[in-house]
């Protein structure tokens, strides 16, 4: 049986969808925080069972008869590290036979600061014993896209990326190497650097944006801490703000490019376009 976390999050819901093309759903395991969220999942014939990373001993019934177990990384930035030791150590006391996670790419060199934590996470997995895949997973092209609105209203994608070249992926295409990673065979061992076929700056981002739209869409690159205080000012938590600002000045340095080509060759084809997403994000404003 294959068990999910976060199941009932943007990604792990897509994995599970994944998954489903040649699992059946009754070999699925939904762990997710709250069950009463993933109904949707239940009506797909997805055993859901109640995982919180916090509490071990919902992971340890959430693991029981678990073969392979895809650790989605917690969104909790100041709890991440004690959440994934403890999936890590309900995963080994249950014996599962393989454990992916979903780290940061080029975790072990990358300057930006969410590094960190996929770095200590990726040592607990290696002190474990357990056979571990690694899914070093670039940014998701929808964390841009998710600021199409505001630079339309404003006439402006502001950001701290420079020159910086983003090889960003569709999440869904993160999502299908997950679960091509859980369904192959021999991947215990392995570390995966996934990213996009295809690279861009922010100016061209921003570019395409008003190419499609036909308005006026303009790149402001803003110091780190300029742009942390206008995403603060926006409404975002200031930890995130400066998670964000951080992640932008990271790929400055090249953080966030890959040239490698290994998640398009994972899932048997090329990942989609980012001028793609910026058209499905403008049809559903």
């Amino acid at each position: 049986m294959y068990a999910i976390t976060g199941a009932t999050g943007q990604l792990g819901r897509l994995v599970i969808n994944a998954l489903l093309k040649t699992v059946p759903a009754d070999q699925i395991i939904a762990a997710v925080r709250s069950p009463e969220k993933a109904q949707d999942l239940a009506d797909l014939g997805v055993v859901v069972r109640k995982a919180d990373y916090s509490q071990s001993e919902t992971l340890d019934a959430a693991f029981n008869g678990v073969d392979k177990v895809l650790l989605i990384s917690s969104n909790e930035l100041d709890k991440r590290q004690a959440q994934h030791h403890a999936v890590i150590d309900a995963a080994k006391r249950a014996g599962v036979k393989l454990l992916a996670y979903t780290s940061i790419l080029h975790a072990d060199t990358t300057p930006l600061g969410l590094g960190a934590d996929h770095r200590a996470t990726e040592t607990a997995l290696v002190e474990s014993g357990l056979p571990v895949v690694v899914l070093r997973n670039g940014w998701y092209t929808e964390n841009y896209a998710a600021s199409i609105a505001p630079a339309l209203a404003h006439n402006a994608f502001i950001g701290s990326v420079g020159e910086g070249r983003i090889s960003s992926a569709a999440r869904i295409d993160y999502a299908e190497a997950a679960a091509a990673a859980l369904v192959l065979d021999g991947q215990a061992g392995k570390i995966y650097e996934l990213a996009g076929d295809t690279c861009y700056s922010l100016a061209e981002f921003a570019a395409e944006i008003a190419r499609q739209s036909g308005k006026t869409v303009d790149y402001v690159n803003l110091p780190e801490s300029d742009f942390a205080q206008a995403l603060m000012g926006a409404g975002l938590p200031e930890a995130l703000s400066l998670m964000l600002a951080d992640s932008d000045a990271g790929a400055s340095k090249g953080g966030l490019f890959d040239d490698s080509h290994t998640l398009s060759k994972l899932i048997g084809r090329p990942t989609t376009d980012y001028k793609s997403v910026i058209a499905d994000t403008l049809a559903s404003l």
